[in-house]
């Protein structure tokens, strides 16, 4: 139990770092089809889980409900089921 104790609080210090245009950036890429939780994990250090559990608490729950049917079982946000080679992901930067 205390490894659990402080793996919860080293991923509560990373969530605390984001700014304003990081987590806006997080929900668009998030929303984007073509865009894989494994390239938001390589940007952001979150898994799959930690997305959903940030995007509950960024976007209302009628919009988390529609990103979640969307979302769900979608080969394109899975690196290992995409057909289509990821190579990096590119921003509008």
């Amino acid at each position: 139990m205390y490894y659990k104790k402080e793996k919860k609080q080293k991923n509560k210090i990373r969530d605390e770092n984001y700014t304003e245009n990081d987590l806006n950036r997080l929900i668009e890429m998030a929303w984007q089809d073509r865009t894989t939780f494994d390239t938001i994990y390589e940007l952001y250090g979150l898994t799959e889980n930690q997305v959903k559990k940030k995007m509950r608490s960024l976007i209302s729950p009628k919009g988390f409900k529609r990103w979640r049917k969307r979302v769900q079982g979608r080969k394109t946000k899975h690196k290992s089921k995409v057909t289509h080679k990821v190579i990096k992901f590119q921003g509008p930067w």
